[in-house]
């Protein structure tokens, strides 16, 4: 009998520990105003673009891209960076980049990779590069920067022809898409960028 009592006993200190735990838990926490929400788990996508399809790892988007015969897209960005979120906002708001990076195997890092040709001219953020079905680096696919080869703005959003020491993030998607179809022997007919 004493050692049923001595359970009970040990028992109800335990349960009156937790529920006294769990109540001044909830009068003791501060109230997150801006957090008022169900917190939604992080995607791959991380912002770039939710309803497009991502890859989770480097090894994986080359995987992808050699069997799906798709070229590979490679954002390099921080999360804390105010230039890559600039430049994350205005890519996953524009329609015309959103469609285009559809025909991509798409992959963002907020970590450097071992390879060293995605970091040829040095590891800076943002930085978006593109690999070709064969594995390649495609080293003519640039922005306008001459001391960041890969590096691209907001600015840089709308389609629009130019040289490829300035060409647009469109410009550089609709030239990197050909990629496949020039794999595949099927020349792009329409009127497109030659970086020539």
């Amino acid at each position: 009998m004493e050692k049923i009592s001595v359970s009970a006993f040990l028992l109800l200190v335990a349960l009156s520990y937790t529920l006294a735990k769990d109540i001044t838990a909830k009068s003791g926490a501060k109230k997150d105003t801006k957090d008022s929400g169900p917190k939604l788990p992080q995607t791959l996508s991380r912002g770039w673009g939710d309803q497009l399809i991502w890859t989770q790892t480097y090894e994986e988007a080359l995987y992808k891209s050699k069997t799906s015969n798709k070229p590979l897209m490679i954002i390099h960005h921080l999360d804390e960076c105010p230039h890559s979120q600039a430049l994350k906002k205005v890519f996953a708001e524009n329609k015309e980049i959103q469609k285009l990076a559809e025909q991509f195997v798409l992959l963002n890092l907020v970590y450097e990779t071992t390879d060293k040709h995605l970091s040829p001219d040095g590891q800076y953020v943002p930085r978006i590069m593109f690999v070709d079905p064969s594995l390649t680096v495609r080293a003519d696919i640039t922005g306008r920067y001459s001391n960041r080869l890969y590096a691209y703005e907001p600015s840089d959003a709308p389609l629009r022809k130019c040289h490829p020491v300035n060409m647009s993030i469109a410009v550089a998607l609709r030239v990197a898409s050909t990629m496949r179809r020039e794999k595949a022997g099927l020349r792009h007919t329409e009127s497109q960028f030659d970086p020539n």
